[in-house]
């Protein structure tokens, strides 16, 4: 049994055979840029596109933890939740009486700072691993099990605030708004760590034995038992990586908006999803990568900063413009996928 574990191919890289499907994704987001350069020459501009990455950075974490459910064939309903879990959990801490030195920011406040980022994070891995024993061991799929962990997330976040707005850690606003300045570039912090986590992502991915049970659970869950590989443990695996990348997203996003609130993240679950499958990562599993959901984040926010510069079009307009793209393209790909399978 060992040795059928040990001769598992390791995921197709594909490096020098292209298909449809890998390309599709890459060509939306060049016509968009092409598109919107046109018709709006701000478009261009450098800080335009250093809005997408700034406010890109958020999705882009919680976009890499999904890429691991999904390549599982598994899905992760709570992420948009768990982020505002752990958001209002950090800001709730920060306001107890026990960390005033913290908010005073003395020496001692340091030591209280690392605790107060570390507790939600730890709290949302949790959650995602319940989530994950409780689909294994009920054995119903994973969109029940995190669409019930999404209202228990949303309640307790709730509690806590009681549907105020916090105050949030000094440190995660230079996280969310601060920058690195190489040379005579400006690079975000938070886009400095989503792509950290993307990096790391995709090593774990490509190139560990967890990465390769990950892609064959996707792609043939029993066979994959009979190979010797714990299945139930990926997916639990695969579940608490997405909530804790869901709960750095959830960190970065309440540091640049400097506040937590309940109303936070409301769209990020859907959007990380467009994100993914905008990338190329098939929702029936075994295909995908962090490569391809960096294109997929890159062309949604494209999309939603283009329609943003276009004056003449008013909001309602680019909710309806945004949708229908989306239907699009996610069409588009999903037809080239099926017809190159």
């Amino acid at each position: 049994m060992p040795e059928a574990v040990s001769s598992t191919p390791r995921p197709p890289t594909r490096r020098f055979r292209w298909e449809a499907r890998d390309i599709a994704p890459l060509v939306s987001l060049l016509v968009l840029v092409a598109f919107f350069s046109m018709v709006e020459p701000s478009f261009r501009r450098t800080s335009v596109w250093g809005a997408i990455f700034d406010q890109g950075a958020a999705l882009a974490l919680v976009a890499a933890g999904l890429t691991f459910v999904l390549i599982a064939a598994e899905i992760d309903l709570a992420v948009g939740n768990l982020a505002v879990w752990t958001s209002c959990f950090c800001a709730w801490l920060f306001t107890r009486e026990f960390a005033a030195g913290a908010q005073a920011e003395r020496p001692v406040g340091s030591l209280l700072l690392v605790g107060i980022l570390l507790a939600p994070l730890l709290t949302a891995v949790l959650l995602g691993m319940a989530s994950g024993m409780l689909t294994v061991w009920s054995r119903l799929p994973s969109f029940i099990i995190t669409l019930a962990m999404l209202n228990i997330a949303m309640g307790m976040s709730k509690f806590l605030t009681h549907n105020q707005t916090l105050a949030v850690p000094p440190v995660l606003h230079a996280l969310g708004n601060g920058r690195l300045m190489l040379g005579g570039w400006s690079i975000p912090y938070g886009v400095l760590l989503a792509a950290g986590v993307l990096v790391v992502g995709h090593l774990v991915l490509r190139h560990t034995r967890f990465g390769r049970y990950v892609y064959m659970c996707g792609g043939n869950r029993e066979a994959a038992r009979l190979s010797g590989v714990r299945t139930g443990s990926v997916v639990v695996g695969c579940l608490a990586v997405s909530a804790f990348c869901a709960g750095l997203g959830g960190l970065v996003n309440a540091g640049r908006l400097q506040s937590a609130s309940v109303l936070l993240n409301q769209n990020l679950l859907l959007n990380a999803v467009a994100c993914v499958v905008l990338g190329g990562t098939s929702l029936f599993g075994g295909e995908g990568g962090m490569g391809r959901t960096v294109i997929g984040v890159l062309t949604f926010r494209v999309l939603e900063v283009g329609l943003q510069r276009i004056q003449w079009i008013d909001e309602d307009a680019r909710i309806l413009l945004t949708g229908v793209v989306l239907l699009v393209a996610l069409v588009i790909n999903g037809l080239l996928a099926k017809r190159s399978s």
